[in-house]
């Protein structure tokens, strides 16, 4: 699933390609909306809202998508061959004189009025590289259901909205917690530190086109080590050299040090 730093980049190349610009083509592949059409109509503004996408267009209407698992929005020039997937993955284009937007498998994609997007993102906790941004609000979020499973409550995007399975490892594993140590039997600053970690975290990636969580200091990891644990199953650990261990978590993979990381672990044997 992307993360937020991901689909804020998405946002911004659907807007560099389509704000500002008439609509010659708009074809909605969804049953509900299949006889839409936005032709005519000019692009106002494409903003990220955690992992939501909202593209408003002329007339106060706005087209809701997310991504979630594997879907994707690609930018293509005239001529240019779209390359996203086959032709029957495509559930949205968008297109103007000098560029076309095609959405692939996006499981979430439905037409609004402007002034109901609540009703799509109005659940989301403060966004993490948005403008409503609250870390105080972020914290009372995570600590209001102290018995929670950490890995869980860090991906809730009702808590703070941005963070996907690739931070939740990094960050559980920065706060040398594994995810399913509940949210109380951190200690109060570890949590704080969390919410700002999770925060320049994302700030130092939103612009990069390869994430890194790791840093590359001469005395820490090289910089083909981006990340600590996720992806890393049976890996040495950066930090000591233990094998990092996966396991289920919420039927996605969690990633953690059994020795740089204090907690209880997944049930049943490991994967990886």
């Amino acid at each position: 699933m992307p993360e937020g730093d991901t689909v804020l980049q998405t946002a911004g190349r659907l807007h560099t390609a389509l704000a500002g610009q008439v609509l010659t083509r708009s074809d909605l592949r969804v049953p509900r909306f299949a006889t839409a059409d936005l032709t005519g109509r000019t692009v106002l503004d494409v903003v990220s809202r955690g992992k939501h996408l909202l593209t408003r267009v002329e007339g106060g209407l706005t087209l809701h998508s997310h991504l979630r698992m594997d879907g994707a929005w690609r930018v293509y020039a005239p001529g240019e061959r779209w390359r996203g997937g086959p032709t029957h993955q495509i559930r949205a284009i968008l297109a103007n004189a000098e560029h076309t937007a095609v959405g692939y498998r996006l499981p979430v994609l439905e037409l609004l009025r402007t002034r109901d997007e609540s009703k799509a993102v109005g659940h989301l906790g403060p966004d993490l590289l948005g403008p409503d941004w609250d870390p105080d609000t972020a914290l009372r979020n995570l600590l209001a259901d102290p018995g929670r499973p950490l890995g869980e409550a860090l991906l809730d995007q009702r808590n703070l909205a941005g963070i996907g399975n690739i931070y939740k490892a990094e960050l559980c594993f920065l706060a040398r917690a594994t995810p399913w140590l509940t949210v109380g039997e951190l200690p109060a600053p570890t949590v704080v530190r969390l919410v700002t970690t999770a925060k320049q975290l994302l700030e130092a990636n939103r612009d990069r086109p390869l994430r890194t969580t790791t840093g590359t200091s001469a005395r820490g990891p090289g910089p083909k080590e981006r990340l600590w644990v996720y992806g890393r199953a049976n890996r040495p650990c950066l930090r000591c050299g233990t094998p990092i261990r996966t396991a289920d978590q919420d039927s996605r993979p969690a990633y953690w040090c059994p020795h740089c990381q204090s907690g209880p672990t997944g049930s049943g044997p490991p994967t990886g």
